[in-house]
């Protein structure tokens, strides 16, 4: 059988970051959304996505295909009752599509869309948890982080809690092969598991409150304060004050400054002493900036701080208010709070803007890539050239506009 994770109309919510990735590779939880249906399934996935994403997220093909919704966390018993279809049937919960099996060996996102009004429908009973909105990446992170320890950790054993560190609740702190915590930091796992990845560094004097996910090879700075609900993706490097935040990977907020209620994409860069507002001063419910829509929506959160997409950089003191969104390859900066949407490809702040030259944008995510030995390939030039294009009038509206 085939395995295929599929993107539904939830990408649209989830802007920015399905401007440069499907839904299944957005990192909630220990996990990406893709990872947990991997490591259930015990297979590798490929990806059913839009036409320009394609390229850099490949689909394969066979006689038997299992499409699964990338949106879906997945769980034992999801994958069971989605291994269970027969050719034709779509597995449902409500009106979600959370699985389906097809026969035919080549389709698209537009096509399979389309034809999965004529599957015969299974309904689905057990518990169902989806992405259906961009702020839920953090809000439900907590939970997510804690269902990943279980499976992640069942039946293993961890490393040892080394000597010098302060650790409460160890039954719930989970080393993996190569994680370093130094001497003079405090683990509190009594209000929800730390799991620390692969080669992962806690540097002198961290406080961490659990549940907190540090992935492999991230690294947290001395004295970090760390609070729960946050998952450090690979290769991030994050210091000052975090609360209830997901970096997804790559990325660095290696100074102090508070960051709460947020998600940072792959490869950005917080200046020194960035601070984000993630608490209105009328203490009233947040509204952000919808990209697909073009309108402001209501979270019915309190609590909501910065969306910021993939390749993103602000410099040193930037502020942000509650709710901002930032697109991708933005470079931020200015004294003054930011406005509260920065479109992709912008270049400046609150006084002055302008549209960051594509060329300079790629020069400068290739650098930043190759210090972690990586580069763009061409196809994902390909994909960010589109996203220029795509995102050209939007952004020439809010540069004329602000």
């Amino acid at each position: 059988m085939n395995f295929i994770l599929f993107d539904d109309d939830t990408r649209y919510r989830l802007l920015p970051f399905t401007h440069t990735r499907p839904v299944a590779d957005i990192r909630c939880g220990i996990l990406s959304m893709r990872e947990r249906w991997e490591f259930l399934l015990k297979e590798k996935t490929t990806t059913l996505t839009e036409s320009y994403l394609q390229t850099v997220f490949i689909a394969e093909f066979g006689d038997d295909n299992l499409l699964l919704n990338g949106s879906v966390f997945a769980n034992s018993e999801i994958v069971e009752a989605a291994l269970q279809l027969k050719q034709g049937e779509k597995l449902l919960s409500n009106d979600i599509v959370i699985a389906a099996r097809i026969r035919e060996k080549t389709f698209d996102f537009s096509s399979f869309q389309n034809s999965l009004s004529t599957f015969y429908g299974i309904n689905y009973s057990g518990k169902l948890s989806f992405l259906k909105n961009v702020w839920e990446i953090f809000s439900l992170n907590e939970q997510a982080i804690k269902d990943d320890f279980s499976i992640i950790t069942e039946g293993r054993k961890s490393a040892p809690i080394p000597l010098g560190v302060m650790a409460t609740g160890t039954e719930s702190i989970f080393l993996e092969e190569g994680a370093i915590i130094n001497a003079g930091c405090i683990l509190n796992a009594t209000t929800g598991p730390i799991y620390l990845g692969k080669d992962a560094e806690i540097l002198e004097g961290c406080m961490l409150r659990g549940s907190i996910a540090l992935c492999e090879h991230s690294t947290l700075k001395m004295g970090a304060k760390i609070y729960s609900g946050t998952t450090i993706g690979p290769g991030c490097k994050v210091g000052g004050e975090v609360s209830n935040v997901v970096f997804f990977a790559n990325s660095n907020k290696g100074h102090d400054g508070f960051l709460g209620n947020a998600v940072i994409g792959e490869w950005c860069n917080l200046g020194a002493d960035t601070n984000c507002s993630n608490l209105k001063n009328n203490y009233d419910q947040v509204k952000i900036w919808d990209e697909h829509t073009n309108k402001p929506i209501r979270t019915g959160l309190q609590f909501c701080g910065l969306i910021m997409g993939d390749h993103s950089k602000c410099g040193i003191n930037t502020m942000f208010n509650t709710g901002t969104v930032v697109g991708v390859s933005a470079n931020i900066y200015g004294g003054e709070f930011q406005e509260k949407f920065i479109p992709s490809f912008f270049w400046g702040g609150p006084k002055e803007s302008e549209t960051y030259n594509l060329n300079k944008a790629l020069d400068t995510a290739k650098r930043m890539m190759s210090r972690r030995d990586k580069t763009l390939s061409d196809a994902e030039v390909s994909m960010y050239q589109q996203i220029f294009s795509n995102t050209a009038q939007q952004r020439a509206f809010w540069i004329k506009n602000k």
